[in-house]
């Protein structure tokens, strides 16, 4: 897959996607990054760290987060997108589910968008625009309830609605990823069924999955622990999700996560006798 003007071969790698949270109440970070001067050292920290992709966002979306206006998510993505684009070569995703900002931030220059409501948020406008623009996506599983009766039954009857929206729309689909949405719509055991079945979900799709745990309540639950000391935690879903064959870890630590990642894939070329089989 293309995403900028980078090759992604996601048949045989999994790259680290890195969060840059342009919020004054990220969950995770509280706003650290929330001026232009520190976004572009920390953007630049990342792609050193090991980096593939940068993931922009300007409204949070941790538990009880307050909605924000188009107009107030525009104003604060356009210029740190175009200064990312400016001073770096690295492709830029953008986290958004409204279409008036995936447009705003498309002309400012963002090669995919990263839709947690998967398409489903605004009668179809973003799928238009995805389409329009011929831009990967990666479409994120999400609903309104936690009412599930065969969990990762329902969740690939929903994720199918998606892909039907974005077909519809001529979207093509060498341009989907999936995330199959741990910590949206699900209860702490339902996460951990997510990651442990992330492989089942992938090979029903055949498409490339992203896996995104970093320092959400799953880990925090799990070990008892505020989000500020949850990278260890991070580090083993992400090593469970190469495992299973994801393509794409959205992470805050790269450089901790980018290390596991290289290290997983390393064993997992399966060497016999000193020879390569993989």
């Amino acid at each position: 897959m293309i995403i900028g003007n980078k090759n992604f071969d996601f048949k045989n790698n999994c790259y680290i996607m890195g969060i840059l949270n342009f919020t004054p109440d990220s969950f995770s970070d509280g706003g650290k990054f929330n001026n232009m001067s520190s976004a572009l050292k920390r953007v630049g920290e990342m792609i050193s760290d090991g980096a593939d992709i940068i993931d922009i966002g300007g409204e949070s979306t941790r538990p009880d987060y307050v909605k924000i206006s188009d107009d107030e998510e525009i104003s604060r993505i356009v210029p740190v997108i175009e200064a990312v684009k400016s001073e770096f070569d690295i492709p830029v995703s953008l986290d958004t589910y409204k279409y008036k900002v995936a447009l705003a931030g498309i002309k400012a220059g963002a090669d995919m968008i990263n839709d947690i409501w998967g398409l489903k948020y605004d009668n179809g406008e973003m799928s238009r625009i995805i389409a329009k623009n011929n831009l990967p996506c990666c479409l994120m599983h999400n609903r309104t309830d936690k009412n599930y009766r065969n969990f990762l039954e329902d969740v690939i009857s929903d994720m199918e609605k998606s892909l039907e929206i974005a077909e519809k729309s001529g979207i093509i689909r060498d341009n989907v990823i999936l995330d199959i949405g741990v910590g949206f719509a699900k209860s702490y055991e339902n996460n951990l069924e997510s990651i442990d079945r992330i492989d089942e979900f992938k090979n029903h799709f055949n498409l490339p999955v992203l896996l995104g745990t970093s320092k959400k309540s799953v880990i925090g639950i799990t070990l008892n622990l505020p989000s500020d000391e949850r990278v260890e935690g991070t580090i083993a879903t992400t090593v469970a999700g190469v495992l299973k064959g994801v393509s794409i870890v959205r992470v805050h630590d790269v450089k901790a996560n980018a290390r596991a990642v290289k290290m997983t894939l390393a064993i997992m070329k399966g060497y016999k006798n000193g020879r390569n089989t993989y």
